[in-house]
């Protein structure tokens, strides 16, 4: 199945989407399946029309700013 070229933005959200999970993995085995859920739960909340450029920007910023923060050593567990 050949997937069509994707614009500079689903691109983002596609790599922010696999860092959120990467991050995931340092965390401790026992908390990563509340870290993914926490993950999924994120993306899907949003019901952003694909032309809303200035959400999805938006929505990225704030992504990278929780990514940040969760992926300090320090935060072990989240609770959803």
């Amino acid at each position: 199945m050949a997937v069509g070229r994707r614009s500079g933005l689903q691109q983002q959200v596609i790599n922010l989407y696999r860092e959120c999970f990467r991050a995931a993995r340092t965390k401790p085995a026992e908390t990563r399946p509340r870290f993914h859920a926490f993950i999924r739960r994120e993306f899907r909340a949003h019901n952003i029309r694909k032309s809303d450029f200035g959400t999805i920007e938006y929505m990225l910023r704030r992504g990278k700013k929780q990514l940040e923060s969760y992926s300090h050593p320090s935060i072990q567990d989240i609770h959803i």
